[in-house]
């Protein structure tokens, strides 16, 4: 394998991985998201 598509497979790979991160990430976020909903509407229950 030449220099060059060794770094080729690299960039892929890298992309690929960035992008998976990025679908984590994102996941993390929405679920974040709903709990701190979830914590917020059980607050303003025990307040009632």
């Amino acid at each position: 394998m030449t220099e060059n598509s060794t770094t080729d497979a690299n960039a892929i790979r890298d992309n690929e991985l960035d992008e998976e991160l990025a679908d984590v990430l994102i996941a993390i976020s929405v679920i974040t998201k709903r709990l701190a909903k979830k914590i917020s509407e059980a607050n303003e229950g025990d307040k009632e």
